[in-house]
């Protein structure tokens, strides 16, 4: 009799369990049956939106439902993350990003609406983007070394300008200084754009932005380019050192991405859906190329691969912040 009860309260487990999976499981295995929404938290027409909108088409095509661009911006891309962090996890509202600033938030903002590691899944990469120290010929260097002792000599006196605070840009002008002992001054502008018209013009001496805006520049001479901020060379500029490479050892940020990344709680069978689907769309010649003609350079990766990178990348901004003495406003 005892173990016909116990078999009667497994029983009653596993039906409620069934019940408790039933709506996920059917969500996945129906999954997409509507339109799915993306929302890029910046406005349209900049380098995020274009690549959404390339990879959005053709992830379209790979989930048999409409991918529709939804462009929220604002608060240097927290609003729409914010939509993205508050939304029900079902797949149907994902958030094309990209790290940092998306991973550097709250060193810099204060009351973020969400945790940039434990509010989203993470889904893939879709492309990573090479940042490039670069100077205006009237400055006597032509190397980062060139670079860094100027600076010392006249601490204080060199700006770098880049495309805003929390970037990437202003993550590796910080640990620069930090690793090489110089004290340049950032100049946070509102986009890539005004930072290397200012340097092309002499007003600003040094700028950090994503290489491929500044390689033909640099090949009519109008900029030098010292090196790029990551751990390995850039496709784009082979012979360009890293900054490790060019004089400061054991330099390197964490790769600038941009990448897909859903609600947390995300089911796994949808989130490898998508990936799957991405890398399929990532695989046509279109979108590779408005990706790299966006300054991208092409990826694809696993759900882990991602969630592993952001969390690495998270403690290393984290670390840069805290000992440049930077403080949330």
């Amino acid at each position: 009799m005892v173990r016909n009860k116990e078999e009667n309260m497994k029983a009653i487990r596993l039906t409620a369990l069934s019940l408790l999976l039933a709506p996920v499981l059917a969500l996945a295995q129906a999954y997409p049956s509507k339109p799915v929404r993306m929302v890029v938290p910046y406005s349209a027409g900049g380098a995020t939106d274009t690549v959404a909108r390339a990879v959005g088409n053709r992830l379209s095509e790979a989930l048999g439902q409409q991918v529709v661009i939804d462009n929220r911006g604002g608060a240097s891309g927290m609003i729409g993350s914010d939509i993205v962090a508050k939304a029900a996890p079902d797949g149907y509202t994902l958030l094309l990003t990209v790290g940092p600033p998306h991973s550097a938030f709250p060193f810099f903002m204060k009351n973020v609406p969400f945790d940039t590691v434990k509010d989203f899944t993470p889904i893939i990469v879709v492309g990573t983007a090479p940042q490039a120290i670069v100077v205006h010929p009237s400055l006597p260097v032509t190397s980062l070394k060139g670079l860094i002792d100027y600076s010392k000599k006249n601490p204080g006196k060199l700006s770098y300008g880049t495309s805003g605070v929390g970037s990437s840009q202003h993550m590796g002008g910080l640990l620069l200084n930090r690793a090489a002992g110089t004290d340049m001054v950032h100049v946070a502008y509102k986009g890539g754009a005004p930072a290397l018209n200012d340097v092309l013009g002499g007003q600003i001496p040094v700028a950090i932005v994503i290489l491929s805006n500044v390689i033909t520049h640099v090949r009519a001479g109008k900029l030098h380019l010292l090196a790029v901020l990551e751990a390995q060379r850039a496709k784009a500029a082979p012979d360009t050192p890293t900054v490790a490479e060019a004089g400061v050892p054991g330099y390197a940020v964490p790769d600038t991405w941009i990448g897909l990344v859903g609600p947390a709680r995300l089911p796994e069978a949808i989130v490898n859906q998508v990936n799957a689907a991405v890398l399929k769309a990532l695989g046509f010649a279109d979108v590779r190329a408005r990706l790299e003609a966006a300054g991208f350079e092409v990826r694809g990766n696993t759900p882990k691969e991602f969630a592993d990178g952001i969390a690495k990348g998270y403690e290393t901004y984290r670390r840069i912040a805290t000992e440049a003495g930077i403080k949330p406003e």
